[in-house]
């Protein structure tokens, strides 16, 4: 007796996660229609055209940009000069071009904004999240720190999920060495491409790759900043807890380049290289079917604190800025801004 109720024991189980497996696979089949905000930037293109690759690989397949509303950038014109021709290539790859992004919205499982200025960013996510609709932001999240949180402060009280990344953080020695290849780090240098957008915090627009790489690296936990700026070159020095020290180095009036250095318990290892944008898709395909985002809300928002503080510092002619003292001003305003687009 005891044999056959064994025996009927393992037919449940291996039933149970047979049914289990079943259920995964048609999960991952099941097609997602993602919407696209944003046709100003080049990383609408690259995205659409991994995405919808009629030989996409499993990691990116079953979904699919199906529509897109072109606006964003307004007063940007580096920006929306590119929107004519973007949408032109969009519709190409068989993407609807919408009216309005309500119209995304109705059509839509998950959205990607993509609108090269930040500025309007905390609105256009609203907008996403009262649909609740899981949303991918690119960078910058936002036009200010302040926005940064209340996106993020949105999200947590609807309960939808959000992430936002620069594709440096996929380089393939900052996987690595986030992945523990040389052990604890206690200290990293990292380079990139720092042009300036007026309409921006200076190291929103573009600096914000290599501040990404850094804190790939570095993890969370940085509690001041110093910069050093001049015409050609910002220099911006975190000290981390545990004495811990990270560097960004932002390049302008000289030939550029993605990269860095981190110094672990174990070795000294490269940063780079840089392996493109499928690796970012890839976790944001990922982040769509799981509704995890694979960065927690604390270090993306400690990465804008960061650049914030950083803005803070040259103001004050280079001093150290504290990290918690940037976040709590920025975090008074936040809610603030919310209200005050609720109720535009």
């Amino acid at each position: 007796m005891f044999k056959c109720f064994r025996i009927l024991s393992i037919c449940v189980v291996v039933t149970l996660l047979s049914i289990q497996t079943q259920m995964s696979l048609a999960e991952d089949a099941k097609e997602l229609k993602v919407g696209m905000i944003g046709l100003d930037t080049s990383h609408s293109i690259a995205f659409t055209k991994v995405l919808n690759d009629a030989a996409a690989a499993d990691e990116v397949a079953n979904c699919k940009v199906t529509i897109a509303y072109p606006y964003g950038s307004r007063k940007i014109e580096s920006s929306y000069s590119r929107i004519p021709g973007y949408t032109e290539q969009m519709k190409e790859m068989g993407v609807e071009i919408a009216e309005s992004i309500a119209e995304v919205l109705a059509e839509v499982d998950v959205v990607l904004l993509e609108t090269n200025d930040g500025n309007p960013h905390l609105e256009q996510a609203m907008a996403v999240i009262d649909a609740g609709k899981p949303l991918f932001i690119d960078k910058p999240v936002a036009g200010s720190l302040a926005d940064a949180i209340a996106i993020y402060q949105y999200a947590e009280q609807n309960q939808v999920p959000v992430f936002t990344s620069s594709s440096l953080r996929y380089s393939k020695g900052a996987v690595e060495i986030r992945n523990g290849s040389i052990g604890k780090v206690h200290g990293a240098e990292t380079f990139s491409p720092a042009h300036l957008e007026p309409s921006h915090p200076d190291l929103f627009w573009y600096g914000i790759h290599g501040v990404e790489a850094l804190f790939t690296v570095m993890g969370a936990g940085c509690e001041s900043v110093v910069r050093v700026s001049t015409e050609d070159t910002e220099f911006v020095t975190g000290t981390w807890n545990g004495g811990r020290v990270g560097a960004f180095r932002g390049i302008r009036g000289y030939k550029g380049g993605y990269g860095g250095t981190a110094y672990g318990e174990k070795g000294i290892a490269e940063v780079g290289p840089y392996q493109g944008y499928r690796p970012l898709v890839v976790d944001i395909v990922a982040f769509f079917k799981t509704g995890k985002s694979p960065v927690e809300a604390k270090e993306s928002l400690e990465i804008y604190a960061f650049m914030e503080a950083a803005d803070e510092s040259k103001r004050q002619g280079g001093v150290p800025v504290s990290i918690a003292e940037v976040m709590k001003k920025a975090s008074a305003k936040a809610t603030q801004r919310i209200k005050e687009l609720q109720t535009k």
